[in-house]
């Protein structure tokens, strides 16, 4: 094992001195990053005044067959996974079909009662107070459970706190949407996702994640253990429409520039989804639908992170200043690819020449 993981490593080695040191300020950047973190792979896309900059691949898709990661290369995306699962529910409730207020227990049949107070916008901010599902067993990708037996498992669990009452985060909410989701459209969730958005936007590299399934260009997860890379965990956790989705930097930068023209969505849509949670008693949490929204340096940002075993996910936008940064990595350590989508964009925002 030590052997292989030094082999590796001269392999990484040899990749990052491809590339002249002192070229560029980005490729410095991750190039050390990289190295000192011990990343396999990485994508980055960024995108100013809607036209992508730099879409590029870094270091090794797969350590095994020495793949490089291109643009194209498919990665787990994590939580990014909630900004689709939150723009299905807003194109619903433009539909008419639902309203963010709406109580769950109108759209979602077995709900306990503790859960009577708990409205859509609960679950789209981490406002609802039902506890995450992903620090608990039983929830297991290999479980394969039904709507219903993952709503009467979780309803076994307690409130953490009365809706509106608290912030947490919960992937809990956004699995319940994507139910929702299905049962408002009257067909499963994935499917609305590829007519509604995926399709529409030509995102065809973005999909579930099942293992089973053969997806061209899929990155290989890695885990650190004891300083040695190894292959990430299969025993996974069923994220859902918390968590799911595959996708590629290429395909990202396709999203944000939807999320740009107002394609996708009105400006009373973005309006919500873009708007900090407010709590009953009036305490204000920077987090809309899916977004982060702490500002950077004194530049308003929206933002997420995404993690799965194996895999760390980021996009980070700065509207004011009209950049977008997005890096994807098979690492799984927790919040890399936000730390390196902030560093690359305190470049850019400092001044970096276009």
């Amino acid at each position: 094992m030590l052997l292989l993981a030094r082999v590796f490593a001269a392999l990484l080695l040899a990749t990052f001195a491809a590339v002249p040191a002192g070229a560029d300020p980005v490729d410095d950047l991750l190039r050390a990053e990289m190295k000192q973190r011990q990343i396999p792979g990485l994508a980055l896309a960024v995108v100013r005044t809607g036209q992508p900059v730099r879409l590029q691949g870094y270091g090794l898709a797969n350590l095994e067959w020495l793949t490089p990661v291109t643009p194209a290369t498919v990665f787990e995306i994590g939580s990014l996974t909630k900004q689709f699962t939150a723009a299905a529910v807003l194109l619903l409730a433009q539909d008419g079909k639902l309203s963010l207020d709406d109580r769950l227990s109108r759209h979602l049949a077995g709900t306990p009662a503790a859960w009577s107070n708990i409205t859509l916008r609960h679950l789209l901010t981490h406002t609802s107070g039902i506890r995450n599902y992903t620090g608990l067993p039983g929830f297991e990708l290999t479980r394969h459970l039904t709507r219903d037996q993952f709503i009467a498992q979780l309803a076994a669990q307690p409130l953490d706190f009365s809706p509106g009452a608290g912030w947490s985060y919960s992937n809990s909410g956004y699995s319940l949407l994507g139910h929702v989701v299905a049962a408002t459209a009257g067909c499963d969730y994935w499917s609305f996702l590829r007519q509604r958005i995926l399709q529409p936007l030509q995102m065809d590299a973005t999909r579930d994640r099942l293992p089973g399934v053969i997806v061209p260009g899929r990155a290989a997860g890695y885990e650190m253990t004891n300083h040695v890379l190894i292959n990430r965990d299969y025993d996974i956790t069923d994220v859902f429409s918390a968590g799911a989705l595959l996708s590629t930097a290429s395909d990202l930068v396709k999203w944000d520039a939807a999320l740009s023209s107002g394609h996708l969505l009105s400006p009373a849509s973005l309006a919500e989804w873009w708007t900090p949670a407010r709590l009953n008693d009036g305490t204000v949490k920077r987090y809309g639908f899916g977004w982060n929204l702490e500002p950077q340096a004194g530049h308003r940002c929206f933002g997420h992170g995404g993690a799965t075993s194996g895999f760390s996910a980021s996009i980070q936008r700065f509207p004011d200043d009209q950049l977008s940064v997005i890096v994807l990595t098979n690492s799984d350590e927790f919040n890399v690819a936000t730390t390196l989508a902030k560093k690359v964009a305190d470049l850019y925002l400092a001044g970096l020449p276009r």
